[in-house]
């Protein structure tokens, strides 16, 4: 019986300085050939200067688990769900680490956390359905124990132990490969449960693509900035080196939009059918843009040029 294994994520790197934007993929890398220690050194390296970059430290929890630090990895996982609560892997890696030490009823808390976050999360659903098997065979165990005579315990404790376990295969390993986090196991702490099926092969980590969850947000929080008409927030999402429309100076242009922002009554803008593309350092966002203000309303599909510029997304052209 076994919690399916550790999820994985796609989150935006963060470039800062140039040295430390090149140490997260080595440190990709390295984990996929199975050199943690290493592969924890360069990515402790990027953190230095990336602090709150999610990728890095999504990639440090899993490097912490695969070096057996366990505690250390609950704590990154922890930290992360704090930060980002939106994002559903971190939760299912609690749940896995949680569960590795017997804490099934916080291995439950946090996969039911990760559903209401994203209730088609296949892999928290299934490990959901294995914590609360194993649960079942401890309270079988126990029941036993008190009333070894207890034969309805008996067959309902062989029934769970049955579905867990495939025909002819007995005591069987975990499979493993370089670089392959280690999934932990709820066979690992029961005394009723001896038999595991291997484990799948972990997919790597793909730490070249942009982040989804990052770009919208960031797309979401400048609408909203414009909405408020917040002129110091609304310009604060343009990259320094923004290239203005119609060959307006960076100074005209910001004069206009402050006009723009403050004048109306009021503004309303939603964004909707977002599309992203790009790397982890530059993608293009495309999305449907609704605009209301006391003087006017339109509907338009627009394209944001983003960069990811010492941890965080800034606009470089729009259209």
């Amino acid at each position: 019986m076994k919690i399916s294994r550790f999820a994985l994520i796609f989150c935006c790197l963060l470039p800062g300085l140039t040295f430390a934007a090149a140490s997260l993929p080595e440190a990709s890398l390295l984990f996929k050939q199975g050199q943690s220690a290493r592969a924890l050194d360069k990515v402790e390296s990027y953190l230095s200067s990336s602090p709150k970059d999610p990728q890095g430290r999504f990639l440090k929890g899993l490097i912490l688990a695969d070096l057996n630090r366990t505690q250390d990895a609950i704590n990154t996982f922890s930290e992360l769900t704090d930060d980002y609560p939106e994002l559903p892997e971190p939760y299912n890696n609690l749940a896995v680490l949680y569960a590795s030490q017997g804490q099934y009823e916080r291995a439950k808390t946090s996969l039911e956390k990760a559903i209401r976050t994203h209730p088609s999360y296949a892999t928290a659903h299934e490990n959901l359905g294995d914590i609360y098997a194993k649960m079942a065979s401890v309270a079988y165990d126990k029941a036993l124990q008190l009333d070894k005579g207890n034969t309805s315990a008996q067959m309902k404790l062989a029934l769970v132990k049955d579905i867990f376990t495939p025909a002819g295969i007995e005591k069987a390993k975990p499979a493993s490969r370089p670089g392959a986090v280690k999934t932990a196991t709820l066979s690992q702490e029961a005394s009723v449960t001896r038999d595991m099926q291997p484990a799948p092969p972990v997919k790597t980590i793909d730490t070249t693509a942009p982040s989804t969850v990052a770009l919208t947000k960031t797309v979401e929080d400048w609408a909203a900035a414009w909405s408020r008409r917040d002129v110091p927030a609304y310009l604060s999402f343009y990259a320094a080196n923004f290239d203005p429309p119609g060959r307006m100076s960076r100074a005209a242009w910001e004069a206009q939009r402050n006009q723009r922002l403050t004048n109306p009554e009021y503004i309303k803008v939603e964004v909707s059918d977002l599309t992203v593309n790009g790397n982890a350092t530059q993608a293009t966002v495309t999305f449907k843009q609704q605009y209301e203000s006391n003087v006017l309303k339109s509907t338009a599909r627009k394209t944001l040029t983003l960069e990811n510029q010492a941890g965080s997304w800034k606009i470089m052209s729009e259209r």
